[in-house]
């Protein structure tokens, strides 16, 4: 018997809001709509589901949803913590109640209004207010000015600007291309709205080194995604698309944004607990992925994340991202839809969802010949990855 999840589950239904920062809708209406088209796109019942997962920061309860969709018996149901870092996570989860027959169809979805109900990157936390373990924690760093996403990232890539020789036009490289990826993709935010080198270097400081143009959006919308059986799948409405692989990580010396004390801060470790048992799991290499969705809520993450995963030695991401391999017709095109940055922050499960569509064949910046593609999650936190293939 198999030791692993690969090839055991599939993702057959896909549905999802328009992005916006206005969605005049609750978080409810929201989920329930991805759902219902997620459903309807794989030509599930509502009433079949018996399983949800999602992750932390969502307030969209999934008994809830159970209900309005007139579910009757529902097995399971999961959420992890860590916001974005979870963005695999629930497909994982999924995948493992589907493979131990815990459930048949699962439902996994993300839901928020972010900016229209409340600023997610204010660093207005209410920490002080709950002195729990990991606002505690923040009592820190906070003293000192460190009170944003931005701020806490802006340690690990000053550091790795230091080591590797890394530019802020090396981050610059890496929006120009995601916004140029949105840039044709009508669902994206930024659609038609692309930048140049020129318009991310003149953007405002946030907190040096990272410019406005190095921050992902807030945003509002749902995507929603519902997996089944790999042999279920073979007779659904949509191609399948294989969970070839899915895992969490944590690593030594891991905190929540701000894991400075580790003996060398220019890696990301977790991911790189992530991207070994992917290889495991599926048998694959880093020359087998066509395609991959890079977790890009701030520019200077993705480059670690090259070097995590094997496409990049150790301080040399920067030289794949100056050759232009990330970019539209590069080796390794990455965030097709236009990622966070360019499409919708919706923690990554947007990203998910472009995964899902490259290897349907039926994304709007569709690379050739896809078998293979590599979904990351948040980084900076505990994280999670998939592989999601054609076979």
């Amino acid at each position: 018997m198999s030791d692993n999840i690969s090839n055991k589950a599939a993702i057959v239904g896909l549905g999802a809001t328009e992005f916006s920062k206005n969605s005049g809708r609750t978080e409810l209406r929201l989920a329930m709509e991805a759902t219902l088209a997620a459903l309807e796109d794989a030509g599930i019942d509502p009433s079949e589901v018996d399983g949800f997962s999602s992750y932390s920061v969502d307030k969209v309860p999934e008994y809830e949803i159970a209900r309005l969709l007139g579910c009757k018996d529902v097995k399971f149901f999961s959420q992890i913590p860590h916001g974005g870092g979870a963005a695999c996570a629930p497909i994982m989860h999924a995948a493992m109640a589907v493979a131990t027959g815990v459930a048949k169809t699962v439902v996994v979805y993300r839901a928020m209004n972010e900016r229209s109900w409340y600023r997610f990157g204010t660093g207005s936390y209410g920490f002080a207010d709950t002195p729990i373990f990991e606002n505690v924690n923040y009592g820190w760093y906070m003293p000192h000015g460190f009170h944003t996403p931005a701020a806490w990232v802006g340690m690990f890539a000053q550091r790795y600007m230091h080591t590797y020789g890394a530019t802020s036009e090396d981050f610059g490289r890496v929006a120009v291309a995601v916004r140029d990826f949105a840039a044709t993709n009508p669902n994206a935010f930024f659609y038609e709205k692309p930048i140049t080198l020129e318009d991310h270097q003149n953007s405002r400081w946030i907190c040096e080194p990272l410019h406005l143009l190095d921050c992902c959006q807030e945003s509002d919308g749902a995507v929603a995604m519902v997996i089944t059986s790999a042999d279920r799948a073979k007779d659904l409405k949509q191609k399948p698309v294989l969970i070839k692989a899915g895992s969490q990580g944590i690593a030594d010396g891991q905190q929540i944004m701000t894991s400075y004390y580790r003996e060398d801060i220019t890696g990301l470790p977790e991911m790189g607990v992530v991207a070994r048992e992917l290889y495991r799991q599926s048998g694959l290499a880093p020359d087998d992925i066509q395609t991959a969705v890079i977790y890009d809520h701030f520019t200077p993450f993705v480059l670690p994340q090259l070097e995590e995963f094997g496409f990049a030695k150790r301080g040399e991401a920067k030289d794949f991202i100056r050759a232009g391999h990330h970019a539209r017709g590069g080796k390794l095109p990455i965030n097709t839809h236009g990622g966070q940055l360019g499409e919708a922050y919706i923690h990554g499960m947007n990203g998910v969802a472009e995964g899902v569509r490259q290897v349907r064949g039926s994304a709007v910046n569709q690379v050739d010949d896809v078998e293979n593609v590599l979904v990351t999650a948040g980084t900076g936190v505990p994280t999670s990855g998939l592989i999601l293939s054609a076979s």
